[in-house]
């Protein structure tokens, strides 16, 4: 029997194969899937969720890293990027930061507002993190761009790796994102100030005319785009001239209320005052956006702006600079105009222990500045010299002497682990950190963050530790360096060393204690976060 079924099937005539014919579901749900929600915006300005569910510092032209103090910092370069596109797009920007947002609460916001655009900051110490909210950014339909100190210094390799990154904003991204945009959503006819400003920064720019619609995508300097699958490199952007011309960044826009510092009772904001520095340091990763073209706004701009944030109820402000007392006219201009106006507010900066005199310090006391943060970075001077510091230790004790004279608190910030260090120079660190009048000193190991002259040296130099990620360039998680006579566990070992022999003595104790438990809403956060900053401490001093 199964001899006569092989010759039936044998001789039956085959039939010819059907070409699969699968059921297109999407089709049907196609304009409902891709219709927006009523909520829906243009452009969504995002600082998105931390990786382990703290609180992460992230500025435009600064690093990611972890707050140990629950510091949160203003996104004003969100708003003022906001400023670039109001009224013209529908913007909004999310700070989940401040928001203390969970991914899964920033995904459904993210739904629900369906961006058309999503613009984020990148940072090496929280690179694969930021990347997820592109992720799920493009995943929504959105065109996702990124900017910061990462994405600059690297933006072929970061677009490789990540390919829902579709535009990267090379520098300062204000006027980048403003012709990406438009060109994006063929918009020939923009705001006259708008051009005015391209034409200042470039005297080659021109306008795209009606008829070259869509725009060419290769004209727009400072842009870092795909086209057919290969990445493109367009020309850098110069720098904007007049810092005034920009619009007032949109601070209405930020939750102003949930900003917070140690030891500054109540909200506050930042002020960016200027940007770029004519120090050379080579480690400092501020001029890998804004570089040794230092560009000031007015006094009267600035206390304009301390005016707005000022009837908003913020009465505490940090001037936000790469180094705020860079230029001396414009400090003193800045502190008479406060005086002028009667404004009570309080206010922080940084500086340099040699860009300051008794008299400016004087004047910044009585205009309301408490505090200075001095980058001091070393106690050996072959140690600054090398790193392109150009500051004598020796200056420290007076400049933060006629500081507090003044009535302004002192801050000094430390690095271990700098080319050159040994276990004497961290000496010298740790005995002139211990003998200046400081409130609060702080020590970080060196960071090799890239684009920096540091970075470069490290990779020529192969000080790099075996096996190192982005996400490990971070100044408070560890280390990344590895000297041949100092390993990353003694660098890690000398930067607790330091801080417990600098903290553990009875005033900066107390001051510390104070500042973990400042301006804290509720008592069930203050015991929190104080046994979080206690176990902390334990570990250091048994280190």
């Amino acid at each position: 029997m199964s001899s006569d079924l092989r010759i039936n099937l044998g001789t039956r005539a085959v039939k010819p194969l059907k070409m699969a014919n699968f059921p297109d579901a999407g089709a049907a749900v196609r304009d409902l899937v891709n219709s927006r929600p009523p909520g829906a915006v243009d452009v969504l300005l995002v600082n998105p969720p931390s990786p382990d569910g703290g609180i992460w510092i992230r500025t435009q032209h600064r690093v990611g890293r972890r707050s140990r103090e629950e510091m949160v910092w203003p996104q004003c370069s969100l708003a003022q990027i906001a400023a670039m596109l109001h009224p013209d797009y529908k913007v909004e920007v999310v700070d989940a930061i401040a928001e203390r947002m969970s991914w899964q609460e920033f995904e459904k916001l993210l739904r629900a507002k369906a961006p058309k655009y999503y613009l984020t900051q990148l940072t090496a110490p929280t690179l694969t993190n930021d990347m997820y909210g592109v992720m799920l950014a493009k995943s929504v339909g959105a065109k996702t761009m990124a900017f910061g100190t990462h994405v600059t210094p690297m933006p072929t390799e970061t677009m490789r790796d990540y390919p829902a990154l579709d535009f990267v904003l090379r520098g300062e991204p204000e006027l980048t994102i403003r012709e990406l945009i438009d060109g994006l959503e063929n918009r020939t006819a923009r705001p006259e100030w708008i051009t005015t400003i391209l034409k200042k920064t470039d005297p080659s720019w021109q306008p795209p005319r009606d008829d070259q619609a869509p725009v060419d995508l290769a004209r727009i300097k400072g842009l870092i785009w795909r086209q057919a699958g290969e990445i493109r490199l367009n020309q850098d952007r110069p720098f904007l001239p007049n810092l005034d011309e920009l619009p007032v960044p949109l601070y209405q826009l930020l939750p102003l209320q949930k900003y917070r510092m140690p030891l500054m009772k109540g909200p506050f904001s930042f002020i960016v005052t200027s940007r770029g520095c004519p120090a050379g340091c080579k480690y400092c990763i501020k001029h890998v956006s804004y570089q040794n073209t230092v560009r000031l706004l007015s006094p009267r701009r600035v206390v304009d702006e301390i005016r707005q944030l000022y009837d908003s109820g913020v009465r505490n402000i940090h001037m936000y600079a790469d180094l705020f007392t860079v230029n001396r006219e414009q400090v003193m201009g800045i502190c008479d105009l406060i005086l002028k106006e009667g404004l009570k507010i309080r206010w922080t900066c940084n500086s340099r222990v040699d860009f300051v005199d008794e008299e400016m310090l004087t004047l910044m006391g009585r205009s309301g500045c408490w505090m200075i943060s001095w980058g001091i970075e070393s106690g050996n001077e072959q140690i600054l010299r090398r790193a392109a510091k150009g500051a004598n230790p020796k200056k420290a004790h007076q400049a933060l002497t006629w500081a507090r004279t003044a009535g302004i608190k002192n801050w000094g910030y430390f690095i271990i682990g700098l080319p050159g260090e040994t276990v004497e120079t961290i000496r010298e660190t740790i005995d002139l950190a211990k003998s200046l009048p400081l409130e609060l000193a702080l020590f970080h190991i060196a960071a090799p963050y890239p684009g920096t002259p540091f970075f470069f040296e490290v990779v020529k130099n192969g000080w790099f530790r075996e096996g190192t990620q982005w996400e490990q360039v971070d100044m408070d998680k560890g280390t990344v360096l590895q000297y041949e006579n100092l390993s990353a566990e003694d660098l890690i070992y000398w930067q607790r060393r330091a801080f417990r022999e600098w903290a553990f003595r009875p005033g900066p104790f107390l001051v510390y204690v104070k500042m973990l438990f400042s301006d804290l809403r509720t008592f069930k956060r203050a015991v929190r976060v104080g046994m979080e900053h206690l176990g902390w401490a334990l570990k250091v001093s048994q280190a």
